[in-house]
């Protein structure tokens, strides 16, 4: 039996896990709604597949506009949307006194606010458009957004953020109506936005010692020492759509792995060491 094509929306498709799930999903025989600010930056793979495979659609995550017009388009032409990979993001490198206010609301204004805008949307459009009800919301996060490090606070807030609204969100939705959330968490992956695309702030000079944390994280980030190969990732990420009970955290990387269980023992050892503190607390 040939499965069916299931349709994906794709925001950020211009590069890095946008640009290479776009091409994995393509070259299996699924039909991408590609979005993303520059729809030119896809010529090369409009030219390949025709438009009931591949519709570009411009869009800027920011403008809830631009977010609701990309969900008409993709009704207009398909009728439906199965997956929404939810993956548009910036990457700015700064500690918390580097960065200018400006920098870091803007990062907030793409990472979170951006996402939150296609996730309201997603679920809305899962709930009251396709038939059967039902999808597949994949929030990509990062191992930043489940521990954080140094010279990258604001992104690091920007994706706890995300998580936080993902975990509530999978937690109001009835499950009558077949809406599945996984928090995609990956580590480091050479992706053309780590290695073009990141936004790196002038060092504050308190910082700027070259063996201080941040210093070696500046140095790190760019460099060929992130070993995470971005097209293995996302043909791991695909295979989420295709369990019945997904995760809801999907850890991606060594080092997210590494990070997400020395977190897990660190919150039980607080626990086990403070936990009586809350035993006397409460009215009589």
């Amino acid at each position: 039996m040939i499965p069916i094509p299931k349709i994906w929306l794709i925001t950020g498709a211009s590069s890095g896990f946008g640009r290479s799930m776009a091409e994995l999903l393509l070259k299996k025989g699924d039909i991408v709604v590609a979005t993303l600010r520059t729809p030119e930056a896809l010529s090369d793979l409009s030219a390949q597949y025709p438009p009931d495979k591949l519709l570009v659609v411009k869009l800027d995550v920011t403008k809830k506009a631009d977010v609701t017009a990309a969900f008409a388009k993709a009704q207009e032409v398909f009728g439906r949307i199965d997956v929404v990979f939810n993956n548009a993001g910036q990457i700015v490198l700064g500690e918390v006194e580097s960065l200018s206010e400006e920098s870091a609301r803007q990062l907030l204004e793409v990472n979170f606010w951006g996402a939150a805008h296609v996730s309201r949307e997603a679920v809305r459009f899962f709930r009251e458009v396709n038939k059967p009800i039902g999808g597949r919301l994949l929030q990509v996060s990062s191992r930043l957004g489940l521990v954080g490090g140094p010279a990258s606070a604001y992104y690091s807030a920007s994706k706890f953020a995300l998580e936080g609204l993902s975990e509530s969100l999978s937690k109001e939705l009835d499950p009558a109506w077949n809406i599945k959330v996984t928090i995609i968490e990956p580590g480091p992956f050479r992706t053309k936005l780590v290695a073009e695309n990141v936004q790196i702030e002038p060092q504050h000079p308190a910082y700027a010692h070259p063996s201080s944390p941040s210093s070696q994280f500046r140095k790190y980030a760019t460099s060929s020492a992130v070993d995470g190969d971005a097209d293995k990732a996302v043909a791991a990420i695909e295979k989420i759509v295709h369990i019945d009970n997904p995760p809801v955290r999907l850890p991606l990387h060594k080092k997210t792995v590494a990070s997400a269980k020395e977190k897990a023992l660190s919150i039980l050892e607080d626990v086990d060491n403070y936990g009586a503190w809350s035993e006397d607390l409460y009215f009589n």
